[in-house]
């Protein structure tokens, strides 16, 4: 069997709330690791989220 091209991340905060999102990403052309500028409901503002692994 082939392995799935694409992966579930997950997006942390880094305003340190434990705030996340979930995404999905190509793990075949898309090596680097992601960050987002998205909001963070809990700091209520908008702050970079960077990928982590699921556990």
């Amino acid at each position: 069997m082939a392995k799935a091209a694409s992966i579930k991340i997950k997006l942390l905060s880094t305003a340190d709330t434990g705030f996340f999102y979930t995404a999905k990403k190509n793990a075949r052309t898309k090596t680097e690791k992601f960050t987002f500028t998205k909001y963070d409901p809990i700091a209520k503002k908008h702050v970079e989220f960077k990928e982590t692994k699921i556990k």
